[in-house]
């Protein structure tokens, strides 16, 4: 029998603060079952080793990958059991990796968390590196598109980056919490955002409770 073929989403993550987004949406993803595509930048690995302590390395990526999702939002380790075994990794200079081509299969591209730099290469389409080229092969192929910007205050120059991916097709999606979920620790604030993330790109999930039309619903858990 022929098996069916992969066809994963593509996850970014670049050089923003926001590290425990990147980990909740890809636990998400697994948790749902979808098969994933991971391009880590060279900026973003700095990021991580800063916020979490670990160095993220091309030759070892499957073990620093189950240690990464592994860490709760408040660096606890051993927090979350994930099996890893459904992510395909790709390094950041491989321009010549299958995310780099419209023919390679895939459902969308995930950029989280979004750098103001990344913005803009991917809005000016520059594909300094995979994760940006992934990105305009993402928005050529009509994809879908889901960038999770993490800068605060927002310049004119990058708002007008934004304005140029949404009217490409993309979603643009600020790393903004909610507190009407009930919030209790910071873990909840992060997986709002990522699912968030999730909902924009039509994956199910249960990683925040839903607005349902009651004031106070929240509060009361």
């Amino acid at each position: 029998m022929t098996q069916p073929q992969r066809k994963p989403w593509i996850v970014g993550v670049s050089g923003a603060s926001g590290t425990p987004f990147a980990a909740s949406v890809l636990r998400g993803l697994l948790a749902a079952g979808e098969s994933v595509d991971l391009v880590v930048s060279r900026a973003s690995r700095l990021t991580l080793l800063d916020e979490t302590g670990i160095a993220f390395r091309d030759a070892h990526w499957r073990e620093d990958l189950a240690g990464w999702l592994a860490r709760g939002a408040d660096g606890k380790p051993h927090t979350f059991d994930v099996d890893v075994s459904g992510v395909r990794h790709w390094a950041a200079g491989d321009l010549a990796a299958g995310p780099s081509s419209g023919s390679y299969p895939a459902k969308g591209m995930l950029i989280v968390p979004a750098s103001t730099a990344c913005v803009a290469g991917v809005a000016l389409g520059l594909s300094k590196d995979l994760l940006q080229r992934a990105a305009s092969v993402t928005l050529k192929e009509r994809r879908k598109l889901v960038v999770a910007v993490r800068e605060t205050p927002l310049n004119g120059q990058t708002l007008r980056h934004m304005v140029a991916l949404d009217e490409a097709g993309a979603v643009v999606l600020p790393a903004s919490p909610a507190f009407y979920a009930g919030a209790t620790h910071i873990q909840d604030l992060v997986d709002f955002v990522a699912g968030r993330v999730l909902d924009a790109a039509g994956v199910p999930h249960r990683l925040y409770r839903r607005w349902e039309g009651e004031l106070g619903g929240g509060s009361r858990g």
